[in-house]
């Protein structure tokens, strides 16, 4: 079993540890710092990179809109492209279907390209306990898969790692996975990226199940979309006879028209390149070429809960690119892991409680709080996701989940919510008010300034009007007086 985010502490405590720890600061302050100059320098290139982010917002947006349509139209035409699609409530259901294929095929390993959805319902794990191995191929997800850790970056899940470190993993623990890293291997990035290649090569030309995520599923033509600069993905998605692809039901686009803003805005956001060295599309079954029996499984697992919340939704619009993690101050800091997920830093922040919902874990709750609100994310991100206003509305919803409905306090905004949310409420309530200042007549005091106040409260009001002034209670109401003057001056 590897390991997981599961029984992770609450943000602040892992926050805490992970500050301690100099060198993951001095790797990530490297690591962010050179791909914010790259991406700043492509986006520059761009004369109408606003108008690009303002359309890539706009598609993403109309298409949750109708998003229940969209996904019945990239169905029919997957299943008319010789695929078979599968509809996936939660991650049980998601790694049962993907559990069942590779069991039907008699394999007991698979190979996987980098794919977010996978790793965020533990399908490795929950294909371990099937007796079946599924073998990380990207570089940086096969460091993270060797030395038994978790990732801590969207992009770039080992960017809290060195050179030097990941020699050392390769070393002890390559070979129990296949094929050896040489014994006299240095931490030159050549050599590290040639020692994995070895190791994987072996494995992708036995492998007869893969398994990917999507970047993207064009509705109109049944087409999936993974973006990838290592070549890994477009061998997983052509050797094996067998693929299946998890696709959150977010992932997907109208037309290939709309997919084309994407395809700018997502290399410049992510490795800071005018385009990714490999863009893989597929469409269910070519007879003789690629896979022969293709899966796509569409995986909800909290999706649809983000979606009905009005504000929370825009973080739906999220093409995983990471640009909101490598200008966070927050991040920069404390890494991927005190977030506790596989979706860290402002993302991940709002994406997970949207996922799961609030108020029921700690550790989940205090996301919302990993943030300066500095707005650094939102002026990155190549869709608009306003994380900020995201991150204020969820500690809302986490303060509303924590507090007891049974308060005195509580109880008072309920009643006045009741009072102001009905006219006809609310115009009984001035007239009961207007009943309670005649019979009091003058008691209480007058303040400078002629404002007449009560005195102090008897019960439960005594500690409210002992710091505060309360006025009497008008004998007439505003619409009292207004229907009887008409607004006219007396």
């Amino acid at each position: 079993m590897s390991a997981t985010f599961v029984g992770m502490p609450a943000f602040p405590v892992a926050a805490r540890e992970a500050l301690a720890n100099s060198q993951q600061r001095r790797n990530l302050a490297h690591a962010t710092s050179t791909i914010r100059a790259k991406r700043a320098a492509v986006v520059a290139e761009v004369d109408d990179w606003e108008q690009l982010r303002l359309a890539g917002a706009a598609i993403k947006d109309n298409t949750l809109l109708h998003l229940d349509e969209q996904l019945l139209r990239l169905e029919e035409s997957l299943t008319a492209r010789g695929a078979t699609v599968h509809w996936a409530r939660d991650a049980a259901e998601a790694c049962a279907v993907v559990a069942e294929v590779a069991r039907g095929h008699g394999v007991d390993e698979v190979v996987k390209v980098k794919s977010m959805a996978t790793v965020e319902i533990g399908l490795n794990d929950a294909l371990a306990a099937e007796g079946i191995a599924a073998w990380e191929t990207d570089l940086a997800e096969l460091i993270v898969q060797l030395g038994d850790d978790l990732p801590s970056h969207i992009l770039v899940p080992a960017i809290h790692r060195n050179r030097a470190e990941i020699r050392e993993i390769f070393l002890r623990h390559m070979a129990e996975a296949g094929r050896p890293a040489p014994a006299d291997l240095t931490d030159e990035p050549a050599r590290l990226a040639e020692a994995a290649r070895l190791h994987l090569r072996e494995k992708f030309l036995r492998a007869k199940v893969a398994v990917s995520g999507a970047n993207f599923a064009v509705a109109d033509s049944g087409t999936l979309v993974v973006v990838e600069s290592e070549g890994n993905g477009r061998m997983c998605l052509t050797l094996p006879e067998v693929l299946v692809s998890v696709v959150g039901i977010e992932k997907v686009v109208p037309t290939w028209a709309d997919l084309d803003v994407f395809l700018q805005l997502l290399p410049r956001s992510s490795t800071g390149e005018r385009m990714n060295p490999y863009t893989s599309t597929w469409a269910g079954v070519t007879p003789g070429d690629g896979p022969q029996e293709v899966h796509v499984v569409l995986l909800d697992n909290g999706r649809t809960r983000a979606l009905a919340d009005e504000v929370g939704r825009q973080a739906l619009r999220c093409i995983r690119c990471s640009a909101c993690l490598n200008v966070c101050p927050v991040y920069e800091r404390t890494g991927g892991h005190a977030y506790g997920s596989v979706y860290p830093g402002p993302i991940g922040a709002i994406l997970n409680p949207l996922l799961k919902g609030v108020g029921v874990d700690a550790q989940t709750d205090s996301l919302p709080y990993a943030s300066s609100l500095c707005g650094a994310c939102f002026e990155a991100c190549p869709v608009r996701i306003d994380i900020p206003s995201v991150l204020v509305d969820l500690r809302a919803q986490v303060v509303d989940a924590h507090r007891p409905s049974a308060k005195p306090e509580a109880l008072a905004m309920r009643a006045a919510a009741a009072a102001f949310g009905s006219g006809a409420r609310l115009g009984a309530l001035e007239r009961l008010s207007g009943l309670a200042g005649r019979l009091l007549g003058s008691r209480g005091r007058t303040a400078p300034g002629g404002r007449r106040l009560l005195g102090r409260v008897p019960g439960p009001g005594a500690a409210w009007t002992d710091t505060r002034d309360l006025p009497r209670p008008p004998a007439e109401s505003f619409r009292a007086w207004w229907s009887r003057t008409g607004g006219r001056d007396e």
